[in-house]
């Protein structure tokens, strides 16, 4: 549609045409569903050279935007962000590959049970139907986006960020293409071609037109979100991850832990954000581990005084010094390179400050006692508990579900990933012979003879 059309009017035709054509989605077989997305893997990469000559596009655009001196040098890092290679191009193929092969959740019944009058009551999983997904993030989030909702028999309206307009609608086209020609009908997802912040807020407000969002950015665009929408948000990454050191642990595995959960992606949801020592092995575990992290890794350490007054020799040994913490500082899900330490005196003291700084999205601990372990699983309030295990494995292919839209912290719908089973919900079916809620209101003695002149 054309720029000048009102976003309301824009958004409301948009979303009425998807509501007719989600029906026909959500009953589409396993079988053509699966073949479509193996057929959109297999475009994605047959066409790699187009998408790339529309990401050079992107990348022209965006240099044409940084034009002040400042802006000239961040260019590099920001051309890194936007920039799509034949690597992202494999990575999407075998993504989508990846959702084709797994089990569809559509019509799986998850229980059954039989009334003692005989009505046999079963739970079974449908698609919640047209999803709404705001991204400020890569391609690929796109296409999982599109091939999950489409797997789960949802209708995907994906807006992306401007950063990718040219990209996104290149490999839109071609998986557009191969999904009508597989047997999908026209419109089984569809991408917002249209940049203006006030087609991202109309869709946020369309309360009639979706049935769920998704919100996939920084904090800005969450706060929005929820501030504006008007429907529920299945997960939107928000949360800090947080991660524990016990008194009784083995050192080498929980350095390990605390390098892989900040260093392995530092922009992940799920990357860790503070980390809690207990004080007992603070000075034998933390100077060695905050040398690695400043010197080896350039993360930024924002520290507790008990933690600044530890390494506070490090200036002097010419290592990089860490900073103070400020009190905002245990409340900010960093998503870069920069990580808050404390040392707490306990476990108490650890759960207590989870507690306090929430949400948490992640929650790790690294332990040798049982009863540590559990205590700390049975008392964290977080999208996902992890014992001994690094805070990065909070994802959908880290817990086996393939991959996943997104990480929840919500308490009404489904908390951690939100993979192709989060993606439905339940109704139940029953089957009867007749069973009737009591009291009848026909007399007993009457009950046959009615029933005797039904034709």
């Amino acid at each position: 549609m054309p720029p000048e059309i009102p976003s309301k009017l824009y958004i409301d035709k948009l979303l009425k045409n998807s509501r007719k054509v989600s029906l026909e989605v959500s009953r589409l077989s396993g079988a053509v569903k699966s073949a479509a997305v193996h057929a959109m893997a297999d475009r994605v990469l047959s066409d790699q050279s187009v998408i790339l000559e529309a990401n050079a596009k992107d990348i022209e655009a965006l240099g044409k935007s940084l034009d002040s001196a400042d802006a000239r040098n961040r260019m590099k890092a920001a051309v890194a962000r936007v920039r799509v290679t034949a690597d992202h191009i494999k990575e999407m193929a075998d993504r989508l590959h990846l959702i084709a092969d797994l089990p569809d959740p559509v019509g799986l019944v998850t229980s059954r049970q039989e009334r003692p009058d005989g009505l046999q009551v079963s739970r079974v999983r449908v698609p919640i139907g047209v999803i709404g997904v705001i991204s400020e993030r890569n391609p690929l989030v796109m296409v999982e986006s599109i091939a999950l909702c489409l797997k789960s028999g949802n209708l995907c309206i994906f807006r992306g960020a401007a950063d990718w307009r040219w990209t996104n609608q290149a490999i839109d086209v071609r998986l557009q293409d191969v999904a009508v020609a597989g047997g999908l009908p026209p419109g089984a997802w569809v991408l917002i071609d249209r940049d203006e912040k006030e087609v991202a807020l109309e869709l946020m407000r369309a309360g009639k037109g979706l049935d769920a969002m998704i919100v996939r950015g920084g904090p800005g665009l969450r706060k929005t979100a929820a501030e504006q929408a008007k429907v529920p948000i299945l997960c939107d990454d928000g949360g800090l991850t947080h991660l524990y050191i016990d008194e009784d642990t083995d050192l080498p595995m929980a350095q390990n832990l605390v390098i892989n959960s900040k260093v392995q992606h530092t922009g992940a949801a799920n990357a860790l954000d503070t980390l809690l020592v207990q004080q007992v092995v603070g000075r034998q575990f933390l100077p060695p581990l905050i040398n690695r992290l400043l010197d080896q890794f350039k993360i930024e350490v924002r520290a507790c005084p008990k933690t600044v007054a530890l390494m506070g020799q490090m200036a002097m040994t010419g290592h990089t010094a860490i900073v103070p913490a400020t009190d905002g500082d245990w409340q900010t899900q960093f998503s870069g390179p920069v990580l808050a330490i404390k040392m707490v005196e306990d476990l108490s003291e650890a759960l207590e400050h989870i507690e306090a700084h929430g949400p948490c999205l992640t929650a790790g601990i690294a332990t040798s006692r049982y009863d540590s372990a559990m205590r700390f699983t049975r008392e964290v309030n977080a999208g996902a508990v992890l014992v001994n295990a690094s805070t990065r494995l909070h994802a959908g292919d880290g817990f086996g579900m393939g991959t996943d839209m997104g990480l929840s912290v919500g308490k009404l719908h489904a908390k951690g990933p939100i993979g192709l089973e989060q993606l439905t919900f339940e109704k139940y079916v029953a089957f009867g012979m007749g069973q009737l809620r009591l009291p009848h209101p026909v007399p007993d003695t009457y009950f046959d003879a009615i029933m005797l002149k039904r034709p």
